[in-house]
């Protein structure tokens, strides 16, 4: 990140320790607007964790969580997601009993202000920016169906679609592909490149390095709770110390 890059979200020796383990040691970030960061690092080096603890999941033992030049360490969730942090979770949190259409309103009616209309009014214009929303993840077909009906690939697609709604300026992404076949990945990633366009800042767990040095600048890499590498995907990948961090690790998809 150029110095003259102000940034939006950053941290300062964040540790976390739960019993007696260190999952986190003394993390340092800072990530410009409208980067798109990649976060690698083998099972258990600390990423989910990492963004548990920016989106207020996990309160950090040690240091510090600032975004957009305020300290949110202690925050609750919520309050940061009102701040315009939006996540994405490795384990669906979508309302499965709603329908897909009714997932994409909550997300637009917790962002906009008191309306002085009418109650049906502001449903149906809630209800075609849903539509129009749903669209843009080619979902629109599924807008009747209960979200439990969907497939993992599909529910992933509806997360997104509630990200874009919801209209946040910084994106946590843990792990969007996951368990999803080679197409629906191709499908995410069509979708993921609607946050892009909207200029917002993402962050993104993800194992698949192809699929990172397709949509992110920069790459960090995480081993035993801390920062080891970090600098642009081709740099990262043809570092040595990569496969020193990866040595006996088959979960992640290096491919040549």
């Amino acid at each position: 990140m150029a110095s003259a890059d102000k940034p939006i979200l950053s941290t300062s020796s964040l540790s976390l320790t739960l019993g007696e383990t260190r999952i986190l040691n003394g993390v340092d970030l800072a990530i410009a607007q409208n980067q798109k960061v990649g976060v690698i690092g083998p099972n258990g080096s600390g990423k989910t964790t990492l963004f548990n603890c920016l989106s207020g999941f996990h309160y950090p033992s040690g240091g510090q969580i600032f975004f957009k030049d305020r300290d949110i360490t202690k925050l609750s969730p919520p309050k940061r997601s009102k701040l315009g942090l939006g996540r994405l979770f490795q384990n669906f949190g979508i309302f499965k009993e709603m329908t897909v259409l009714e997932n994409i309103v909550v997300a637009l009616e917790s962002k906009l202000p008191p309306s002085f209309f009418p109650w049906s009014e502001q449903e149906k214009k809630n209800r075609a920016r849903a539509m129009d929303y749903l669209a843009e993840v080619n979902l629109e077909s599924k807008a009747k169906d209960k979200a439990g009906s969907l497939s993992g690939g599909q529910l992933r697609l509806l997360e997104i679609s509630r990200l874009l709604a919801f209209g946040a300026d910084f994106y946590l992404l843990d792990e969007p592909t996951a368990g999803v076949s080679p197409k629906m990945k191709g499908e995410i990633e069509k979708a993921l490149r609607k946050l892009q366009d909207l200029n917002a800042t993402v962050l993104i767990i993800e194992h698949d390095i192809n699929f990172i040095q397709r949509l992110c600048d920069r790459v960090v890499v995480l081993d035993v709770g801390k920062v080891v590498l970090d600098g642009t995907p081709d740099s990262v990948r043809q570092d040595p110390r990569l496969q020193e961090v990866y040595f006996g690790n088959e979960t992640a998809e290096w491919k040549s």
